[in-house]
C-alpha cells in the first residue's frame, strides 16, 4: 500500500454542463482547443448531423451542394444543413461523425450525437445506425430535435404523429442494437405558462416513456432569421424572453413529462442553451447566462434538473463562446461569455464530484473509464512548499490520460511524454504550503471501448499503468 497513492471515483455534478460543437452555423474544433481555453472538459459535448439517405443529394451537406439555390431561410434546403452521417449501410466509420467522436472521448468526454434523420428510413437502416454507435460508450442520441416545429426537413415528411412514433421506434431499436446508448426527446414543452398541456402532446405522448432523456431547447434570445437578415428593433426573425420565464418554462415542461410517465422522473436537460448576441449584444448575453445559473442556485434546480448544453462554442454568427474569425475559420474571436461561461463551469454546483479511498496497488494500477460521470483513477498525493516555479509529469507509457491538479485539467495523449502543469497554479497561485493531488484517469486512446474487455466491454474501458508517472516540482528559478 502507498500512502501517498489514492483510489479516485469522478461522479456526476449536481448539474451536468455540455458544449456544442459545430453544427450548421460552424465547424468543429479540436478538444485539445477547447480544454486549453476553458481548463476543463465537459460531460459531454454535442455535435449535430443529419442522414437522409435516399435523397439524390446524399450524402453531400446540402448547403454545399445546392450552394446555387435561391433560398431565403436555413432550412430551405431539401434536407437539413448540418454535416452529414456518414455511417449506416454501405458507409464509414473513418469519416464524421466518427473522427469527431473519437476525439471527445478521448479527451474524457461522451458524445452526445444530434441526428435529424428521414422519418421513412427503414428498420435496416436505423439498425445499421445502432451497430455503428455500440463502441462509443455511453452516448446520447437526439433523435430529431425540435420536432414539435416545423422547420426541419423530417417534419415536412411526415405527420406529427409519425414522427412521434418514429422516435418510439427507433429508441426500440437503439435499446435492442445499442443498450450503450441513452436517446433524448426533444420537443417544444411547455410553451406558454398559462395552459398544462404541451402543444402537440397527443402526438408526441408516447416518446416520454419511451425516451431515456427528457429536453427542450430554449433560448433566451434568437435571431432565426440569421444569416438571411440582420436583427434590428421591430424586425419579425428575432426574439428576447425574460430569463426568469425561460426557467419557469423549462421547470413546467419536466413537470408535464413527469406527469406523462406517471409520475416518474428521468434526467431532464436543455439540448441547446443560449442567448444570441445578435439580439442582445455581448454583453447582455453573457449577463443573461449567469443570471439564468444563479436562478438555478436559488432553486436548488439540481432536484429536478440534470443538466443543459451550452450552443455553442464557435459561432459564424453570435451564438459562441467564440465568434469564428470571418479571415480564418481556424481562428476564434473570444466574446465576454467565454469567461462568464468559464466562471460558471468551475463553480461547485457545475464540477464532478470526486471521492477519494485508499487504493490497493499490489496488482497493478488498473483504471476504469466507464464515462465522464463513472471513471475510476489514481491520485497522487503532493507537496507543495509554496507556489511552484516549475510544475511538470513525465510518463515512460504510451497511455492516454486526463489529468487534473488545482482545479486545472490536462490531456496526454499516447505520443506526449511530458505535460508542463504550470498553467494551474498562473490564476490561481498557492498561497503557502499545502498539499494536493494530481489526479489521472484513462479514457480509451482509440476513442472507442473495447470488445475484448469482458461483458461490460460496451459501458466500461479498463486500463492498467505499468508504472506512475515521475513528478517535477521545483519552487525556485533554475538560476537567479
Amino acid at each position: 500500500m502507498n500512502e501517498n497513492l489514492y483510489k479516485v471515483h469522478m461522479g456526476g455534478a449536481k448539474c451536468s454542463v455540455d458544449l456544442g460543437d459545430g453544427s450548421e452555423r460552424g465547424e468543429y474544433v479540436n478538444q485539445d482547443y477547447i480544454l486549453h481555453k476553458l481548463g476543463r472538459p465537459h460531460r459531454s459535448i454535442s455535435l449535430m448531423y443529419c442522414y437522409y439517405p435516399n435523397d439524390p443529394q446524399w450524402p453531400g451537406r446540402i448547403s454545399e451542394v445546392m450552394k446555387d439555390a435561391n433560398v431565403s431561410f436555413q432550412w430551405d434546403y431539401p434536407y437539413d444543413d448540418y454535416f452529414t452521417y456518414k455511417g449506416g449501410i454501405g458507409g464509414s466509420l473513418d469519416d464524421e461523425p466518427f473522427t469527431c467522436m473519437r476525439d471527445v472521448r478521448r479527451h474524457g468526454q461522451d458524445v452526445t450525437l444530434t441526428l435529424t434523420i428521414d422519418p421513412k428510413c427503414t428498420d435496416e437502416q436505423l439498425i445499421a445506425i445502432a451497430k455503428d454507435l455500440r463502441t462509443f460508450g455511453r452516448l446520447m442520441l437526439r433523435i430529431n430535435h425540435e420536432a414539435t416545429g416545423d422547420w426541419f426537413s423530417f417534419t415536412k415528411r411526415a405527420s406529427y404523429k409519425e414522427i412521434g412514433d418514429f422516435f418510439v421506434h427507433f429508441t426500440e431499436i437503439i435499446h435492442e442494437y445499442a443498450p450503450n446508448v441513452k436517446t433524448i426527446i426533444c420537443i417544444g414543452g411547455i410553451e406558454d405558462l398559462t395552459k398544462t398541456e404541451m402543444e402537440k402532446e397527443e402526438e408526441f405522448k408516447a416518446t416520454i416513456p419511451a425516451a431515456d432523456i427528457w429536453s427542450v431547447d430554449k433560448y433566451m434570445a434568437l435571431h432565426w432569421g440569421w444569416p438571411f437578415d440582420v436583427a434590428l428593433r421591430g424586425g419579425n426573425s428575432h426574439s428576447r424572453s425574460k430569463v426568469r420565464e425561460v426557467y419557469d418554462k423549462t421547470k413546467a415542461s419536466y413537470e408535464r413529462y413527469k406527469f406523462l410517465n406517471g409520475g416518474v422522473g428521468k434526467p431532464m436537460v436543455m439540448s441547446e442553451f443560449n442567448a444570441d448576441g445578435d439580439v442582445t449584444g455581448a454583453y447582455d448575453q453573457a449577463a443573461m447566462v449567469k443570471e439564468f445559473c444563479d436562478i438555478m442556485d436559488r432553486d436548488n434546480a439540481d432536484e429536478w434538473f440534470s443538466g443543459f448544453t451550452f450552443y455553442q462554442f464557435r459561432d459564424r454568427g453570435r451564438l459562441g463562446l467564440e465568434i469564428e474569425d470571418p479571415n480564418n475559420p481556424d481562428v476564434g474571436i473570444e466574446q465576454p461569455v467565454l469567461k462568464t461561461y468559464k466562471e460558471i463551469i468551475h463553480s461547485e454546483r457545475f464540477l464532478p464530484k470526486m471521492t477519494e479511498s485508499p487504493m490497493d496497488t499490489d496488482s497493478g494500477i488498473k483504471l476504469r473509464w466507464g464515462g465522464a460521470e463513472d471513471a475510476d483513477g489514481v491520485a497522487m498525493k503532493l507537496h507543495f512548499e509554496k507556489n511552484p516555479h516549475f510544475c511538470e509529469v513525465t510518463f515512460e507509457d504510451e497511455g492516454n490520460y486526463m489529468m487534473e491538479i488545482n482545479g486545472k485539467w490536462f490531456y496526454k495523449s499516447p505520443k506526449a511524454k511530458t505535460i508542463d502543469l504550470m498553467s494551474a497554479f498562473y490564476d490561481k497561485p498557492l498561497e503557502g504550503e499545502c498539499d494536493m493531488t494530481l489526479k489521472i484517469f484513462a479514457p480509451p486512446a482509440s476513442g472507442e471501448n473495447d470488445p475484448s474487455q469482458g461483458a461490460d466491454w460496451a459501458t466500461n474501458y479498463y486500463y492498467t499503468m505499468a508504472k506512475l508517472p515521475s513528478v517535477r516540482l521545483e519552487f525556485e528559478p533554475v538560476e537567479k
